[in-house]
């Protein structure tokens, strides 16, 4: 009898699509999600009790923040019934780590919501995505697991939400954490609706001119997330670009392009780290550019200090 059937607790899998319910075609090669959640289940010989649900059958790279608002209702939905013994979310591996943020930054229960994926499509010989759903639902059924917030289970690997990168396109322990450490989790805010928040992530290169930070500023965004260089520095004319966003009143954050380690503003400069923080930009800490934007998406729609979930 599994630990789920002792406290007479399941585990709900819910399935958005990406790799691990693609099936690859024979003519053009190309992957397209086809399974759904119970398909999945059924390929992984989990022995838990499981429950399933299809919330959507996208590549990841189109799941929007309309999306998001809808795995959060889910999950908070599902936790609400006490048979519940924890969340397991199939997943695609190019926003996985920026749906894991969205989750645990609202995320005030102690029961474990996992996410999981798979580097190979379902119909490949080697398929990972078995193994990796297997283990992810023994980490949502597993009473040690609780009170750690939104986890990742995938390639053998554990990893908490907050700072997740994925770190490299084919291997099948994708995903890692971009500080040394596990990072501490903000308390969670109560959710409120991300659709409809407008934060564009640009990215710096060397010698950048601040034409498309203006255009940008143009189109009144609710805020702008920049991918600099090194530990958050641009251009001088896209840090005075950035000036005029800030006086616009926009919030800016600063994350970085650099896999590993930490935003730091230590430079000087119209473009550096310590100039632009001294306008008003704030740094990302340890939070990629695309973790950086959900926590800013998440602050401005629930009224909360971005630097509270950026962890600065």
């Amino acid at each position: 009898m599994t630990i789920a059937q002792q406290l007479g607790n399941f585990v709900l899998v819910i399935s958005t699509g990406g790799t691990i319910a693609c099936t690859t075609d024979p003519g053009t090669g190309a992957r397209t999600p086809t399974l759904s959640a119970e398909d999945l289940v059924r390929a992984c010989g989990t022995t838990e009790e499981v429950r399933v649900y299809d919330a959507a059958r996208l590549d990841s790279s189109s799941i929007s923040l309309g999306e998001l608002d809808t795995l959060i209702e889910l999950s908070r939905r599902a936790l609400s019934d006490a048979n519940v013994a924890g969340i397991v979310i199939t997943h695609g591996t190019d926003s996985l780590a920026e749906t894991a943020l969205a989750l645990d930054l609202v995320h005030d229960d102690p029961r474990p919501v996992v996410l999981t994926g798979s580097q190979l499509p379902a119909d490949h010989p080697h398929a990972d995505g078995p193994d990796n759903l297997n283990r992810a639902i023994a980490l949502a059924a597993d009473p040690l697991a609780r009170g750690q917030g939104v986890m990742v289970a995938f390639g053998g690997d554990t990893l908490a939400a907050r700072g997740l990168i994925k770190r490299d396109t084919a291997e099948r322990r994708a995903f890692a954490l971009s500080a040394p450490l596990s990072l501490p989790r903000p308390a969670p805010v109560s959710p409120a609706a991300l659709a409809g928040v407008d934060v564009p992530i640009l990215r710096a290169w060397p010698g950048a001119e601040g034409d498309l930070v203006d255009r940008v500023v143009a189109a009144t965004p609710d805020g702008i997330v920049v991918e600099a260089l090194g530990s958050g520095n641009v251009s001088e004319q896209m840090g005075e670009a950035l000036g005029r966003a800030l006086d616009a009143g926009i919030p800016v954050v600063v994350a970085t392009s650099v896999p590993f380690g930490e935003v730091s503003f230590d430079y000087g400069g119209v473009g550096g780290g310590s100039s632009l923080g001294a306008r008003g930009a704030l740094p990302g800490g340890w939070l990629r550019a695309g973790q950086a934007r959900i926590a800013l998406v998440t602050a401005l729609a629930t009224g909360t200090d971005p630097r509270l979930l950026l962890g600065v």
